[in-house]
């Protein structure tokens, strides 16, 4: 053997080493990506129940909703028949009621007019 085919040797060996050395991080390499692939399939499967349940719960805070929405209208309907009706009975009632006040007050006054006058 030459020194010549002893260098190419040497080399050979060296970019052997070489070789070898570099493939060990590209393995480990290899399995962080397979431990991610795992954990993101993981990831979905948790996530995909979620997110079907926040569907449903929307949907149900939707019709939980259109039902306050129904309540709240006839509420407010409501409302307003009975400050129709309480201005009605105000209206109704409320005009003869002060009559009455007032000819009772002129009543009286004139009665206690009255009585003044004769106990003089």
């Amino acid at each position: 053997m030459s020194v010549g085919d002893i260098a190419g040797l040497i080399a050979a060996i060296a970019f052997v080493a070489l070789v070898g050395f570099l493939a060990l991080p590209l393995v480990k390499l290899g399995k962080f990506f397979d431990q991610s692939t795992d954990s993101v399939k993981e990831l979905t499967n948790h996530t995909l129940p979620v997110i079907d349940e926040t569907a449903s719960v929307i949907s149900t805070t939707n019709a939980q909703l259109d039902r306050i929405d129904t309540i709240t209208a006839r509420t407010a309907e409501l409302t307003e028949n009975a400050s129709a009706l309480s201005t009605l009975v105000a209206a109704t009632v409320g005009g003869p009621l002060v009559k009455v006040a007032a000819f009772t007050y002129g009543a009286r006054q004139a009665l206690s007019g009255m009585l003044k006058g004769k106990g003089k």
